[in-house]
């Protein structure tokens, strides 16, 4: 009898030891095989306008520029006196209704976390969001694609991203098979040991001058706004026509976005279309950039920017660019 409780008792600690060297064994598998892939994807290049030559780096010296322009800007005491504040944005997410479900997630991380990527290296973690349609043969490339198409929504929707370049913004995809299981994490963040800000705009505090100095230019732009819808739209566009010089060379500070229309006062027509954007939207207008192709005056056809504002339910098309005299274009 006891021979018999004890094979029993031999038995019993046999079989635990075979599930703890069983358990063992698949822990240090798993540390050891443990496979994990890693692919990014790169934007295509996110512009209007492409202009023949390369753009050229701002050099230090135009740095100091920018730095000076800014704070004659912030100090004009004329511009910064009891100034009302600007009304809610309208019609800011125009673009991000026509996304996708995946497209929507990857733009709701973006704005999500808007205020964070001013540091230029922040990463935006989407966890294992994609990981049914990553499981799928081409699920990299059709995420990829969305990958596109909501940022493009995102910059339509900010134009006041001025400081980022998204084109040095990756989408990464990191796969790691352990034994049986596969998890997918994506997220998005600059090249190791980069940054996705603009070059003209290399550091939080310049930046944060920068922003300074543009939303004193709207807050005044909108205290001025007091007739009819159709006569302040006039006035933002005006303002704009008289303000802004085109930028034949392509290479002027912030020439594709608002800092250049209203700071620089010099852009192209991305940056004009950006900033009738982001005043009229600031005046309680919705005003979407549009983007496409359109016959200049040479009978050309040529990429193009410019905009549509709804005024009493009615969409019109506005062209700041090229309603500026300088530029005698149709399209």
């Amino acid at each position: 009898m006891k021979s018999k409780f004890l094979s029993f008792i031999l038995f019993v600690i046999l079989i635990i030891l075979v599930i703890s060297i069983s358990i063992f064994g698949y822990v240090i598998y798993i540390e050891l095989f443990e496979d994990t892939e890693s692919f990014s994807y790169k934007l295509s290049d996110i512009s209007i306008e492409e202009p023949t030559e390369i753009k050229n780096k701002v050099e230090k010296s135009e740095q100091t520029s920018i730095t000076q322009k800014i704070q004659s800007v912030i100090n004009n005491s004329d511009e910064t006196q009891n100034l009302p504040r600007y009304k809610e944005p309208s019609g800011s997410d125009f673009f991000y209704a026509q996304l996708n479900s995946n497209q929507k997630i990857i733009y709701n991380g973006l704005n999500e976390n808007k205020k964070y990527l001013k540091q230029g290296d922040y990463v935006i973690k989407y966890g294992e969001a994609f990981s049914e349609l990553l499981k799928t043969e081409t699920g990299g490339d059709v995420l990829g694609n969305d990958y596109q198409t909501a940022i493009e929504a995102f910059l339509h929707d900010n134009p006041d991203l001025f400081y980022l370049d998204v084109n040095k913004m990756y989408l990464n995809i990191e796969t790691t098979t352990k034994l049986f299981a596969t998890t997918h994490k994506v997220y998005i963040a600059p090249a190791q040991g980069s940054n996705y800000l603009n070059s003209e705009f290399t550091t939080n505090e310049q930046i944060a001058s920068a922003i300074q100095a543009i939303e004193q230019i709207r807050d005044n732009v909108i205290a001025k706004l007091n007739g009819t819808d159709y006569q302040n739209i006039m006035f933002i566009h005006d303002y704009l026509v008289n303000n802004i010089e085109y930028d034949s060379s392509y290479q002027g500070i912030g020439s594709y976005s608002i800092y250049g229309a209203l700071i620089e006062k010099k852009c192209v027509c991305e940056g004009y279309a950006k900033a009738f954007k982001y005043l009229s939207n600031a005046a309680g207008y919705e005003c979407e950039m549009l983007q496409g192709t359109a016959t200049n005056s040479t009978g050309q056809t040529e990429s193009h920017a410019w905009n549509c504002v709804k005024l009493n339910d009615v969409w019109y098309q506005v062209d700041t660019t090229w309603d500026d005299p300088i530029l005698m274009r149709k399209k």
